[in-house]
C-alpha cells in the first residue's frame, strides 16, 4: 500500500476493520500486538482488516517504534509472532510504509472461518460498542458459533438443544407442515407427506434418532417446537410486525411461533393490508398490487432462514406508509455482498432449515429466491427492492412501494403476451434507463452485477428488440428508444435524452458568436454538451465549411469567429 492509501485509510477512522494502535507513549508488547490481531481475526465481517500501529486513536501519525533486537522492523518477524501466538495460526501481511518523515506498521488480518485464539487461550471479538464505537470485548460461546455460522462453518439449525424432548413438538405443526406441502402445487417434496411424525422429522434432520429419539436439534424447534418450548429454549427466535404511520406504531406484535405457522400469519396480515389496482391491457384485466406477495413471501422467508439464530434479536417486520422493511439479526454470509446479490452463489447460513423450506414448498429450490423479490418489484412497477441498510451486523430489506408506473407495467404485459417475455436482466437495465436516461456498458456491468461481456449482450439484445438505441462518442452510450418513450408516455424525454442533433449544434453555435463575437472549445463544450474531442470537431467542421476562422491573441486559447466574405 502507498502514503495515499495509508492516508485514506485513517481519514476514514477507526470502524470495524481499522484499528489504530499508537505508540508515542511506548511500543506496543507483543502479546498486546498478538490480542489486536485475534480480535480482528473474529470480527463481523467477511472482508480483510488493517492494523495500523503508529498511528494514534486521533489519526495522528507518529510512526512504529523499533522492535526486538537491532534497533529496527523486521516484518518477517511479526509475521512470525503472529501465525506462532495464535490458533490456529493467523497468516498476516505485514507492511511497512514511509508517510512523511514516519513510518507505519501495516498488518492485513485475514477473516478466520472459525474463532481465533491467542495460544494462551485468550479470545476476543471486535464489535461496535455501546457508544457507537469499535472495541475489543471478550469472546463467548454464542460469539463462536454466530462466527461459524456467518462463514457458512457451523449449521446452528443442526445442533442438538440441551433438554428439549419429543414432547415439545407440536402435533399440529407437523400436519401443517405436510397440508404446505400438498397445496405447493408440486414444488414440494410430495414424497414427505406421507410420512408419520417421526419419520418425518427424520428425514428433513430436525431430530436424532435410530428407533428412538435421541436428540431435538434447533431445527426441529423451529419448525415444529409449542410455543412455550420456544421461547424457553430458543430464547434468541422472536419476530415482530409492526405498523408504522409516520413516527406512531399503530400495530406492534411479537410471536415465538414455529416458522410454518408464522410465514402463515404474517402472509394473511400481509393480504389483509395489500391494496390493488386494475389496468387494463388490452383485452386483459390486471391487478396491481401494493405489494407483490411472492416478493414479500421470499424476503420473509430469507429473513427467517437467514438469521442469525445464536444472537439475541428479532425479525422485524415494519410495514411504513411507503414501503415495507424487512430486517434480521446476523450480516450477510461470507462471500455475499450488496454488490453481488444477484450473482453470487446462495450461501444460506442454516442451510438445514434452509432445504427443509424449499421441501415444503415455502421458498425457491433454485434457491434464487433474491431473484424472484428484484422481478415481481420491476413487474409491478415499483422501484427495485433495496438492501443499501444492511450492515456487518444485520440484513435490512425495504420493498418500496407508492405509485405505480402503469405504463412500465403495460410495456412488460404486451411483452410477454407477444411471446417474448422480459427477463430480469432485461427489466433492470430498462428500469436503470427510464431513471437515469443514459449508461454504458460498465454501467450496465454494476446494475447486473456481472461481467461487462454478459452486460453487453443484454444491451444489444434490448437494441435488436427496439427498446433501446446507442449513441456513439468518446464511449458508447446506451438510451431508451422513441418507441419504448412513447409506450411509456414521456415523448418529450425522448428529445432531452437524445440531445441536439448535429445541425442543431451547428446552429447554436453560430447563433453563440453572432451574439459574442467568437467561440472557444470550453464554449462549444459547455454549450452542446460535448466532449473536447466532440467540441474539437464541430469546430473544425464549421472551420472547413468556411463558416468561422480561428483566431489567436498572444498568451491566450484559440477562439472562432465568423468568417468575413
Amino acid at each position: 500500500m502507498d502514503p495515499e492509501g495509508i492516508r485514506t485509510l485513517i481519514s476514514n477512522g477507526e470502524d470495524l476493520n481499522i484499528e489504530f494502535k499508537g505508540e508515542e507513549k511506548e511500543a506496543l508488547n507483543d502479546p498486546a500486538l498478538v490480542d489486536a490481531v485475534v480480535c480482528l481475526s473474529n470480527r463481523s465481517s467477511t472482508e480483510s482488516g488493517w492494523l495500523l500501529i503508529g498511528v494514534e486513536d486521533d489519526g495522528r501519525i507518529t510512526g512504529a517504534k523499533p522492535r526486538h533486537h537491532g534497533g529496527k522492523i523486521d516484518v518477517y518477524q511479526i509475521q512470525a509472532l503472529i501465525a506462532n501466538r495464535t490458533r490456529p495460526s493467523v497468516s498476516c501481511r505485514v507492511e511497512l510504509v514511509d508517510v512523511g518523515e514516519e513510518q507505519v506498521m501495516l498488518i492485513e488480518v485475514p477473516p478466520s472461518r472459525v474463532p481465533t485464539s491467542t495460544t494462551d487461550g485468550r479470545y476476543h471479538r471486535r464489535k461496535v460498542g455501546g457508544k457507537g464505537k469499535p472495541e475489543c470485548v471478550p469472546m463467548d460461546f454464542s460469539d463462536m458459533l454466530g462466527l461459524q455460522s456467518q462463514r457458512c462453518s457451523q449449521d446452528y439449525s443442526s445442533l442438538p438443544v440441551e433438554g428439549a424432548t419429543w414432547d415439545d413438538l407440536d402435533p399440529l405443526e407437523f400436519e401443517r407442515f405436510r397440508r404446505i406441502i400438498r397445496e405447493s402445487r408440486g414444488k414440494g417434496d410430495v414424497a414427505l407427506s406421507s410420512l408419520s411424525d417421526i419419520e418425518l422429522a427424520k428425514a428433513i434432520g430436525a431430530i436424532e434418532a435410530d428407533r428412538d429419539v435421541k436428540s431435538i436439534k434447533v431445527l426441529g424447534l423451529l419448525l415444529f417446537g409449542k410455543e412455550d418450548s420456544l421461547s424457553r429454549l430458543v430464547p434468541s427466535h422472536e419476530v415482530a410486525f409492526q405498523v408504522i404511520s409516520d413516527t406512531r406504531i399503530q400495530v406492534n406484535e411479537f410471536f415465538r411461533w414455529p416458522l410454518i405457522r408464522l410465514m402463515e400469519e404474517l402472509s394473511s396480515r400481509f393480504r389483509v393490508r395489500n391494496r390493488e389496482e386494475e389496468l387494463m391491457v388490452n383485452i386483459f384485466r390486471i391487478g396491481i398490487p401494493d405489494y407483490s406477495e411472492q416478493a414479500f413471501r421470499e424476503g420473509l422467508a430469507n429473513a427467517l432462514i437467514h438469521r442469525d439464530y445464536s444472537k439475541m434479536g428479532a425479525v422485524y417486520l415494519q410495514w411504513y406508509d411507503d414501503r415495507i422493511e424487512i430486517s434480521n439479526p446476523g450480516g450477510f454470509p461470507e462471500g455475499v455482498r450488496l454488490d453481488n446479490l444477484l450473482s453470487t452463489p446462495p450461501r444460506p447460513r442454516n442451510p438445514c432449515l434452509a432445504d427443509a423450506f424449499k421441501r415444503a414448498g415455502i421458498v425457491e429450490r433454485t434457491g434464487r429466491g433474491i431473484d424472484t423479490i428484484f422481478y415481481e418489484q420491476l413487474r409491478n412497477g415499483r422501484p427495485a427492492p433495496s438492501y443499501d441498510r444492511s450492515s456487518a451486523t444485520d440484513v435490512v430489506l425495504a420493498l418500496p412501494g407508492g405509485k405505480s408506473n402503469l405504463n412500465f407495467v403495460r410495456l412488460i404485459v404486451e411483452q410477454n403476451h407477444s411471446g417474448n417475455p422480459l427477463n430480469l436482466d432485461d427489466l433492470l437495465l430498462l428500469n436503470h434507463l427510464y431513471l437515469e436516461r443514459r449508461t454504458t456498458t460498465a454501467e450496465a456491468s454494476d446494475v447486473l452485477q456481472q461481467s461487462e461481456w454478459k452486460a453487453r449482450s443484454v444491451l444489444e439484445r434490448l437494441v435488436e428488440g427496439g427498446f433501446i438505441e446507442t449513441r456513439d462518442g468518446k464511449a458508447r452510450q446506451y438510451h431508451l428508444s422513441a418507441s419504448t418513450y412513447g409506450r411509456l408516455g414521456k415523448r418529450a424525454a425522448y428529445v432531452r435524452t437524445r440531445g441536439f442533433e448535429p445541425i442543431q449544434q451547428e446552429h447554436m453555435v453560430l447563433q453563440f458568436v453572432e451574439k459574442h463575437g467568437s467561440i472557444s472549445r470550453s464554449d462549444v463544450m459547455e454549450l452542446c454538451h460535448l466532449d473536447g474531442p466532440g467540441a474539437y470537431r464541430l469546430l473544425k467542421k464549421l472551420k472547413d465549411g468556411r463558416q468561422l476562422n480561428p483566431t489567436k491573441a498572444r498568451g491566450k486559447a484559440v477562439r472562432y469567429e465568423r468568417t468575413r466574405i
